[in-house]
């Protein structure tokens, strides 16, 4: 069966600093016409990094749209056409001070892939080294580290509410108990 949508035309009805939105006419795959609505954003990256005690670097920070603090794996926009482990790189080091020797890659995320085309790469962050933070001028977060185990509860009970974050503990959980843990023992 064809699922393809065809794009016959699209418009802009905002284009913003960080997202753009557009309207587009398509065609379903049974030929009639429809509408889409897509938010467009240059997507983000996220990054569990990881101590040799099994805990993970995460970080505090007010969410406006959500209008509460949210607890979440350090996490940045990227810049259009920006190499994500770059990106990651900078925002860990930014938001935690740490510096990773070792970074693996652990997917890609669509968080809302009914209208919006943001991509959020995941990375496991590991061989830590510390320097100084150093957030962005409009960023307010208090880091703090939490063992591994207990990022796993606080995700299934749903204290964890922040998609990416829940997405790279559980992965990250689920290759620890196989004993497929990049530089880790069960």
């Amino acid at each position: 069966m064809n699922l393809k949508e065809e794009t016959l035309s699209q418009d802009y009805k905002y284009q913003g600093r960080i997202i753009n939105l557009r309207v587009d006419d398509i065609r379903l795959p049974n030929g009639n016409p429809a509408k889409r609505e897509v938010v467009e954003h240059p997507g983000g990256v996220c990054v569990a990094a990881l101590t040799d005690d099994m805990e993970v670097l995460m970080v505090r920070q007010f969410r406006y749209p959500y209008q509460e603090v949210v607890l979440e794996v350090p996490a940045g926009k990227r810049e259009r056409g920006e190499d994500p482990l770059i990106c990651g790189k900078r925002e860990l080091r930014e938001e935690t001070g740490a510096v990773a020797q070792t970074y693996t890659f652990m997917g890609e995320l669509y968080p809302s892939p009914g209208y919006c085309g943001e991509v959020i790469y995941l990375y496991l962050a590991t061989d830590l080294t510390f320097e100084a933070m150093d957030p962005d001028e409009d960023e307010f977060l208090e880091p703090e580290r939490i063992p591994l185990s207990r990022l796993v509860e606080m995700t299934l009970s749903g204290e964890i509410k922040d998609a990416k974050t829940q997405a790279l503990i559980l992965k990250i959980e689920t290759l620890r108990a196989a004993g497929r843990l990049p530089g880790r023992e069960k």
